[in-house]
């Protein structure tokens, strides 16, 4: 990564101010909004108090994150100053070890947030967090374990809020091309392989699977495998694989690997052959699906690989996605893989406490809905005010999920996560052993006690 000037967040802070009725982007009491959990906020009086909010989010982005804090700045009075950064983990550490830190910061891994809360950094949010999270995500378990780390002494307490996320557990498909061959779209990983396999029979290509990406590559295959140990196991085999009281080469980590080779190690099953998997780019790899005759019929990737479809693509007519399935044999339920931002406090004050009791209220929620690029498990917030019906079918995925996790490469170590585990998948692809690679990535990690 390019080496950036590191400055305070306070200099950098927008002069924000309180936001005025009239710069709402949405009036008050118009729309299908859920106006009443707004409503309270108005007798909320911050007037006089600034709170510093520092994320990763810039541009567009942060013209979103603006619009909603614009609603608490127009009810509270508070003086609500956001800054973002694109070198947000390296400055908030900074910003935190020199004991200038922002009011909130906004932590894209939970990782990083979890050392700061163990080096004393954070402020926890209380039992009553913990309660809410559970109680009114979907999923709220999962959640609620997320937002828990470690303290200083060990106490592990509820430190972040989740909020605005993205899912990682989807196939995209061509909808046309599955009617003109008379698929259906799977409902159970059994189902999946079936069609896998009836697609290769009838003489097409079923996936499109790339994972070049310079000196990331490798990285697409970490989802591919995440998702399949989440599929074949409990969750707590995932969250001991990803703290590595599971070891990589564990026998069920192992066989998760494979279950990743089943697709991708099939000469039959992906465009270009097997050998073509680690030299393909991830952008390049679902062009595949738009070709004529269709190179490919499907493509496992994140929510955000539209922005590399064709010109013009129209995400609902020319191009689909289904959730990634999970096997109705093993009783798993319907888990969901994904990422996400976490809001935190790293210089505890009143006005920062009611801003994170904000973002309970489905009005806060609501607002970027609407908008554009915003996903939620909050079952509270109402789905007619999405914006975007893409976005709409997305976010059912994660309110019908029963067990959401973390990107686990984001989880681990940075050596192994966003290193060996690469690799290590780039080589297996290539020919080794699922075996061997996971002695090699377990060995790898062993290295950094």
């Amino acid at each position: 990564m390019k080496q950036r000037l590191m400055v305070g967040v306070a200099s950098l802070a927008l002069l924000a101010g309180a936001a005025s009725a009239q710069d709402l982007i949405f009036a008050p009491g118009e729309g299908e909004f859920t106006w009443d959990s707004y409503t309270p906020w108005q007798d909320v009086d911050l007037s006089g108090q600034q709170i510093t909010v520092f994320g990763p989010w810039l541009g567009p982005d942060q013209e979103l994150v603006e619009s909603v804090l614009d609603y608490f700045r127009a009810a509270t009075g508070a003086d609500v100053r956001y800054t973002g950064s694109d070198s947000f983990e390296q400055q908030i550490v900074v910003d935190l070890e020199g004991g200038s830190p922002p009011n909130i910061a906004i932590f894209p891994q939970p990782g990083l947030a979890a050392d700061m809360a163990r080096r004393g950094f954070l402020t926890p949010l209380g039992d009553d967090t913990a309660a809410w999270l559970t109680e009114n995500y979907a999923a709220g378990q999962s959640w609620a374990d997320l937002a828990t780390f470690a303290g200083p002494d060990g106490t592990k307490a509820v430190y972040v809020f989740p909020f605005k996320i993205d899912v990682k557990s989807l196939v995209w498909y061509v909808p046309e091309n599955f009617e003109d061959a008379g698929y259906e779209v799977p409902q159970t990983m059994e189902e999946l392989k079936a069609l896998t396999e009836q697609i290769a029979a009838d003489g097409e290509t079923p996936w499109c699977i790339g994972l070049g990406s310079g000196g990331a590559t490798g990285w697409p295959a970490t989802d591919w495998v995440e998702d399949m140990v989440l599929r074949t196991q409990p969750p707590e085999v995932y969250d001991g694989w990803v703290s590595n009281e599971v070891k990589f080469n564990d026998p069920r980590i192992v066989a998760a690997i494979d279950d990743f080779g089943w697709f991708a190690r099939n000469d039959a099953f992906v465009a270009g052959g097997a050998n073509s998997v680690a030299a393909t780019d991830f952008r390049d790899s679902p062009k595949g699906l738009f070709s004529s005759p269709p190179q490919c019929y499907m493509h496992h990737m994140a929510s955000f690989i539209p922005t590399f479809f064709p010109e013009g693509t129209v995400v609902g007519q020319d191009v689909d996605f289904f959730y990634f399935p999970a096997s109705a044999e093993l009783g798993l339920g319907k888990p969901v893989l994904g990422a996400g931002t976490m809001f935190a406090i790293t210089n505890d004050s009143p006005g920062a406490e009611q801003l994170i009791k904000f973002l309970e209220s489905p009005i806060a929620h609501e607002i970027w809905m609407a908008q554009r690029g915003f996903l939620t498990p909050f079952k509270g917030a109402n789905q007619e005010v999405f914006g975007d019906p893409t976005l709409k079918k997305m976010n059912q995925i994660l309110l019908n999920a029963d067990t959401f996790r973390f990107d686990g490469s984001d989880l681990m170590p940075g050596a192994v996560g966003a290193g060996s585990f690469w690799t290590g998948m780039v080589d297996y692809v290539g020919g080794k052993s699922s075996q061997d690679v996971a002695d090699e990535i377990q060995r790898s990690w062993d290295a950094l006690k």
